[in-house]
């Protein structure tokens, strides 16, 4: 079997100190400001306290590819093998070797066989991968004109679920988990002229992954999302935040973070529109602290104003777009810019139906949310892991609040403590490449897991981490745990995790998997008393275009899913702390655990809208409900 472990090899600089696991460590935390020389000593000293606090598995890639001058798209046709046994690092596949005499033998060859696109999932590129789980090699030449004097990377979106690259046939590192980027220092690697890029990818489920072994939604693998190759000077802009401070509507402060120095620098943040031309010092370290007085419209999801932001150290130039607004609690309130506000959601998966395969464009992100955006939504919770960046920075543009989650789902082994380190990996990477997004305003732990003394260890554990890497945000999870008292003819959820987070969502399919107990609007609700409660998911399953009796479940008609959305309706009024819906699920979407032959054949059929693009009955009963509310 292949080691995955990652390692990172081929960089041009030793790797700091503050350093585990074979990942670079970054503060994603800090924002303390330097006001006096006094302050500046202290505030470094308590970010080097915060940054050994939480530096287990950091980060390893910059982030912003996109606003970077000399990041190139490594996106196309690559070529493939697929390796069913398992023996192509065994065989040197990823030294590409071809015959070199007339008695030279190679069992193997990337020309002229199988191509792939990237990004894309393999599953849905030729019929004979639909099911496949295993490992696949991707390979593809690059040209460059190789920057003596700066470094050079290789970066990758994502990669599901594994992935190890060797660039000319030398190893450069190895990523676990399926949907945050990586990337890895080619510098004294890559060549002047052709490169040849070889790329492991594996998406087999396994008992100590995140997911794990049974999850409901299609284990699509393969080269995921964008590639890049990336030349930076040697000292670089790895890091940045930027955002409105912590209950403060006229203070923008944050930080940015150099790699590769060991002098101080300067930086200038520049916000032309808001007329701000910042210079702020970095240490040695490269971490520079600021805080600006301005006056900016703040992000609502009815004007999601958004602005240029460019961030310069002497030729390192890197651009954005963002909006600043504050999120927070208040009782059980959700308070977006210091107002209440009522979150009208849906979920969805990163998922188009109408090809069957992953979502990973521009054209793909606008499809998914201008349904969004149709619907009469200002909410969407990304299940159950972290999408595109492409997606939530037009998500953003669109108004639309994000609750982003790690895919911590049913069947966790969370008495291995593997999971623990595994799972602060993929939090700290998601919050480390999404903290600037102004529109995300819920980092979710978890999905549906149910209480045990090792789970409730880890999970407020995770809460506590979340927090150490940003408390500007609210820390959220979902249940599925919730259950009905006859006698006092109420929902109750006894839950210890629910008492460390800032928001409950509730998973409650009541007329699918369970009968109403009781007329929906005598059933009461005892959840989360004080605090904000979502109900994350409801709904059930109807084929398009299938018709029958509204109060017949085994009818898998719209007729009986548009009754079930009128009941949860009535229901939902009995909630006194409800501040937010998101139905399963836009789409129906495609999953191996649905069975029924007639009605599934490998579909979750949850969805308002069919796997064609057809909106069912239950679709206009959510968007009368958010265009009254």
């Amino acid at each position: 079997m292949v080691s995955f472990e990652l390692s990172i090899k081929g960089t041009k600089q030793n790797q700091p100190k503050h350093y585990k696991d074979g990942l670079r460590s970054k503060n994603t935390s800090n924002k303390i400001i330097n006001s006096n020389q006094n302050q500046i000593m202290k505030k470094i000293l308590y970010f080097f306290i915060i940054l050994l606090s939480i530096a287990t598995q950091a980060q390893s890639f910059m982030i912003n590819p996109y606003g970077r001058d000399n990041a190139v798209l490594l996106n196309g046709k690559w070529n493939a093998i697929i390796d069913l046994y398992g023996r192509g690092e065994n065989k040197k596949f990823y030294q590409n070797r071809k015959p070199e005499s007339k008695t030279d033998f190679v069992e193997y060859a990337f020309d002229s066989g199988l191509r792939l696109n990237v990004p894309g999932d393999f599953n849905s590129q030729i019929p004979e991968l639909k099911y496949y789980e295993g490992n696949v090699w991707y390979q593809r030449y690059f040209t460059v004109e190789k920057n003596e004097e700066g470094r050079q990377f290789i970066y990758f979106g994502a990669v599901n679920y594994k992935a190890a690259v060797w660039l000319n046939g030398i190893e450069v590192g190895r990523h676990e988990g399926g949907f945050t980027p990586f990337q890895f220092e080619v510098t004294d690697i890559v060549k002047n002229g052709e490169n040849d890029l070889v790329v492991l990818v594996n998406n087999d489920r396994q008992v100590d992954g995140i997911p794990a072994m049974n999850f409901d939604w299609w284990n699509y693998g393969g080269i995921t999302r964008d590639a890049f190759y990336i030349e930076t000077p040697n000292t670089y802009i790895s890091d940045y935040k930027i955002q409105l401070k912590k209950d403060c509507k006229d203070v923008i402060s944050g930080y940015v973070q150099l790699d590769g120095t060991t002098t101080p620098n300067e930086i200038e943040i520049l916000i032309p529109e808001l007329n701000i031309y910042k210079k702020i010092a970095a240490n040695e370290k490269g971490i520079a602290t600021f805080e600006i007085k301005a006056k900016p419209q703040l992000w609502l999801p009815e004007t999601p104003k958004m602005y240029d932001v460019k961030i310069i150290n002497n030729e390192n130039v890197i651009q954005d777009k963002l909006g600043f607004r504050t999120i927070e609690t208040k009782g059980s309130n959700i308070l977006l810019n210091g107002k209440p506000i009522f979150l009208k959601g849906i979920n969805f998966h990163e998922e188009i139906p109408q090809y069957l395969g992953r979502a990973c464009s521009d054209a793909d992100a606008a499809m998914i949310l201008s349904e969004v955006k149709a619907l009469g939504c200002n909410f969407a919770r990304t299940a159950h892991y972290p999408q595109n960046e492409r997606l939530l920075r037009m998500a953003e543009e669109m108004g639309i609040m994000i609750w982003e989650e790690i895919p911590i789902w049913q069947g966790i082994e969370f008495t291995n403590p593997i999971i623990l380190k595994k799972a602060e990996t993929m939090l700290q990477e998601m919050i480390y490449r999404d903290k600037n997004r102004s529109n995300i305003i819920i980092w979710s732990i978890a999905n549906e897991t149910k209480p045990t003394a090792a789970r409730d260890s880890i999970l407020t554990k995770l809460v506590s981490f979340t927090r150490s890497l940003d408390d500007t945000r609210l820390v959220g999870a979902a249940f599925d745990n919730c259950y009905f008292n006859e006698e006092a003819s109420t929902f109750r959820l006894q839950d210890k995790v629910t008492n460390v987070i800032d928001v409950v969502g509730i998973n409650k399919y009541i007329g699918w998997y369970s009968p109403f107990p009781i007329e929906p609007e005598n059933i009461k609700w005892e959840v989360a008393e004080g605090k904000p409660v979502i109900i994350s998911e409801f709904g059930s399953e109807a084929l398009y275009g299938q018709h029958g009796e509204a109060d017949v479940a085994s009818s898998w008609s719209e007729e009986y899913q548009e009754n079930n959305y009128k009941m949860n309706i009535r229901m939902f009024k009995n909630i006194p702390n409800l501040i937010g819906i998101s139905p399963w699920i836009l789409f129906d979407f495609r999953s191996p655990n649905r069975y029924h032959p007639r009605n599934q054949n490998g579909w979750n059929r949850k969805g308002l809208i069919s796997d064609k693009g057809q909106r069912k009955k239950a679709w206009y009963v959510m968007k009368q409900f958010y265009k009254e509310k």
